[in-house]
């Protein structure tokens, strides 16, 4: 099942909207009297980890560390603080600020048995300049702003090198080699829907390795587009990355619930080859209603195959019919072994030759808007 509950913005503070209290990293007793360490122990007792949401390079105006420090943010003296979600850009190119916020969130983990933190940032930088510095070197803070959150998650991951850290900026907004140094793993973009995530992870993968691509299965209707797809599909793209749930499982049905089991087990058993196998682009997705890619192990061993249907057309081969049903088309795989066999252990059953794999296709029959297939193939 699941490994690790997340709790998320709004425990901190006097949080509850977006509009106060960042850069007040103390629990909000209200909401959790018996203290962030008594919730994480519960949670381990139930055999999970307990991860927690940051965002420390923000200020809210409206916080108890702004009325001390006004001055403590990115701006321009005697102008207008420009705002974005109701937050203005702490000046990390200050050391004071770096320690002050470090000082809190440092204790927060000190706190409390924490294996997993999602460190947020959900603004662009806007009237970049600071109080610490004469007219002459305000150029110079865009730099040494970025060497103080670099500076920030050396000493963090350095004091807690137990905690898995993912990074996130509204998405992918800060997804780069800087960050990855410091963060394994980015949570590639707020728009969760499985369909509009075969573009945006084609993409990335590109340049970045699955291993660092956070993707989850979301709520369906997606709150992007309104867009229902089912949780096999959710699930399916989601394991085109690290996979994971960000919904409320109790509203699922009971059919829901014994995929979303099934698809959690499967993503287990795959999730080491899916994290150091090699990538091949089998479908381009900016290029048709088709996508789909195969993990394959560097032995050649296994593979995984994922195919995800979009838009149906009639002149797709998913719709040529014979008679009433559909006959199917085949998925030309790459970097298998051809002498080999290969037999699909999870997915729809097979066994065919690498050969024939690579030549002629894997089988598949998908007639539907937004379906999708995984395979998992061993050598036989």
């Amino acid at each position: 099942g699941v490994e690790t509950l997340v709790l998320d913005d709004g425990w901190f503070g006097k949080r509850n909207g977006d509009d106060s209290s960042l850069g007040d990293w103390t629990l909000n007793e209200k909401k959790l009297p018996a203290g962030l360490g008594d919730l994480a122990r519960r949670v381990n007792a139930l055999g999970l980890g307990f991860g927690l949401w940051f965002e420390p390079e923000m200020i809210s105006p409206d916080s108890d560390l702004y009325r001390a420090h006004p001055d403590w943010c990115l701006h321009i003296p005697g102008r207008a603080r420009s705002q974005s979600r109701n937050q203005l850009v702490l000046d990390f190119s200050r050391p004071e600020v770096v320690d002050g916020i470090y000082a809190q969130v440092a204790a927060v983990l000190r706190g409390a048995p924490i294996t997993y933190v999602k460190w947020d940032m959900n603004r662009h930088l806007s009237e970049v300049a600071s109080l610490g510095r004469e007219p002459a070197r305000q150029g110079e803070t865009y730099h040494r702003h970025i060497l103080g959150v670099y500076a920030f998650m050396e000493r963090i991951t350095t004091e807690f090198p137990e905690i898995l850290f993912e990074s996130c900026s509204g998405g992918g907004g800060r997804y780069d080699p800087g960050i990855l140094f410091y963060m394994p793993q980015t949570w590639a973009s707020d728009n969760a829907d499985p369909i509009s995530r075969l573009k945006i992870q084609h993409g990335t993968s590109l340049v970045y390795p699955l291993s660092s691509l956070d993707s989850n299965i979301a709520v369906s209707p997606n709150h992007t587009f309104k867009r229902a797809t089912s949780i096999k599909t959710r699930g399916h793209v989601a394991m085109g990355g690290l996979f994971g749930f960000q919904l409320d499982l109790s509203k699922l049905s009971e059919a829901e619930v014994a995929d979303a089991i099934e698809l959690t087990a499967l993503a287990k058993r795959t999730r080491k080859l899916r994290a150091n196998g090699e990538l091949h682009r089998l479908m381009d997705p900016f290029k048709g209603e088709q996508a789909a890619w195969m993990i394959v192990a560097a032995d050649r061993s296994e593979a995984t195959v994922t195919y995800v249907h979009r838009l149906a057309e009639a002149h797709l081969p998913p719709t040529r019919l014979h008679g009433e049903f559909p006959s199917p088309s085949h998925l030309r795989l790459q970097g298998l072994d051809p002498d080999a066999r290969y037999r699909s252990v999870d997915g729809p059953t097979g066994e065919w030759s690498g050969d024939l794999l690579m030549n002629v296709g894997l089988p598949y029959e998908i007639t539907a808007d937004f379906e999708s297939v995984f395979w998992h193939l061993r050598r036989v």
